[in-house]
């Protein structure tokens, strides 16, 4: 059928199973919100008051979803408001497509009013960008940009169509969206890893983001569990291991429990799966995890060996290699290592009075008083380190918080995501008073 770009463009998100989209509307991207009003009773779109909090939406969404979250917004200044937001997704690896229009195709590259480069700009903080000059092209633009978003690594791609775009006819036929490729994972990388870990006298698992991206939470709980080994977690891999479990030790690292940066300096193997060995965990190189062997698995490759030098690493979907590491676990009694973890905790853990207003009571009470069941979701700064240590996770994508790019105001913006995506759930920010404000 013949259809306007603009309207290949909603189609092709309802291809992608996409039902909300954030944004703010403008001049650019005029023909779009008519489409959009058109197609209401199949995907809603929520207006926010500032193209930020679009992208921060868009993110929460995504993170408590799993799927591709999806902001929209003009040219000029309504994209580069973007920005912040696109970057967000970028260092947390969150799947996302920003949408923006821009000035008509003659009018790109002449300092036209409210015209930018948003291609340019965004390059070094999305996996890929589009400008859309041939109304042809747009609807498998569309298809890739949600295919790189999710694949992988996930992360956000941006698309940009001039406003004449949109308004062009071309044919358009529905297409069942891809199924994704899987990674290739190497039996012999395999077998290594598992001579590593059965030789374990000490082993300590380190767990980050991409256990949650994977859908792995349970291979990790099996793996641990089989191996008799202590689990600390970054702050994006919170919710991945239950902090209830006795095998959790704290996060790791500058914010992190003693227990955890013992555990870590005297294990003999340290299994970091999904993770990346950002400076906030790693801190001095040389007094990281001296006594160890690291084994790393991860989905990209550009993050071994990138921070701290591994011993061996798998590259591959996490659940895909967990699943077949723990097919190959053999039984090693590593009671002595368990009984050292034991110790530490009863020496270090801080036991805080019960009453008062302290972060961990009013942490403690918010726990109690949703079950455990909430979406947590976190501003920047101290309260969002005191949320990570106090509340106990207990589920993948029951933490949502600005990791790598530590962006104060995130929190509302992706509350409000994450509430639309679950509306069973009951979702709480908690902020500071700087965060607040913004």
């Amino acid at each position: 059928m013949r259809l306007t770009g603009a309207d290949i463009l909603v189609e092709c998100l309802l291809e992608q199973g996409v039902d909300t989209i954030f944004g703010f509307p403008g001049g650019a991207v005029l023909n779009i919100y008519d489409s959009l009003y058109k197609y209401q009773d199949r995907i809603r779109h929520i207006l926010t008051s500032h193209e930020q909090g679009a992208a921060h939406a868009a993110d929460g969404y995504a993170r408590a979803s799993g799927k591709v979250g999806v902001c929209i917004a003009t040219s000029g200044p309504g994209a580069t408001n973007l920005v912040t937001g696109i970057a967000t997704a970028y260092m947390d690896s969150v799947p996302m497509v920003a949408i923006t229009g821009n000035v008509a195709s003659n009018l790109l590259g002449k300092d036209s009013f409210q015209e930018v480069d948003i291609a340019g700009i965004t390059m070094p903080i999305t996996k890929h960008n589009y400008v859309v000059r041939d109304v042809n092209l747009l609807a498998d633009t569309v298809r890739k940009a949600f295919k790189i978003a999710r694949e992988g690594r996930p992360g956000p791609v941006l698309i940009d169509i001039p406003k004449d775009v949109t308004a062009q006819y071309a044919e358009y036929e529905r297409q069942v969206p891809e199924s994704s490729d899987e990674f290739e994972i190497c039996d012999q990388a395999v077998a290594k890893a598992l001579e590593l870990i059965n030789e374990s006298k000490k082993p300590m698992i380190y767990a980050g983001g991409g256990v949650t991206a994977s859908n792995a939470a349970n291979e990790l709980y099996e793996l641990a569990v089989k191996i008799q080994s202590p689990v600390t977690l970054s702050l994006m891999g919170m919710g991945s291991f239950p902090s209830t479990h006795e095998l959790y030790t704290g996060m790791v690292g500058m914010h992190g429990t003693k227990v955890s940066n013992l555990a870590v300096t005297q294990c003999d193997l340290l299994l970091a799966i999904g993770a990346r060995f950002s400076d906030r965990v790693v801190s001095k190189l040389e007094r990281f995890a001296p006594n160890a062997k690291i084994l790393h698995i991860d989905i990209d490759e550009a993050e071994v060996n990138k921070n701290v030098l591994t011993e061996h690493h798998i590259i591959g979907d996490v659940k895909a290699v967990l699943s077949k590491i723990n097919q190959g676990i053999q039984t090693v009694d590593r009671t002595e290592w368990l009984n050292y973890i034991k110790e530490l905790k009863e020496k270090y853990n801080v036991k805080s009075p019960q009453t008062g207003l302290t972060p961990e009571f009013v942490l403690n009470r918010i726990y109690k008083l949703t079950g455990g069941d909430a979406i947590i979701a976190t501003e920047v700064g101290q309260h969002q380190i005191w949320t990570a240590q106090y509340y106990k996770f207990t589920k993948p994508r029951s933490f949502i918080s600005s990791g790598g790019l530590g962006t104060m105001g995130f929190g509302l913006g992706a509350s409000i995501g994450a509430s639309l995506a679950c509306p069973d759930k009951r979702v709480i920010n908690i902020a500071g008073d700087g965060s607040f404000r913004m």
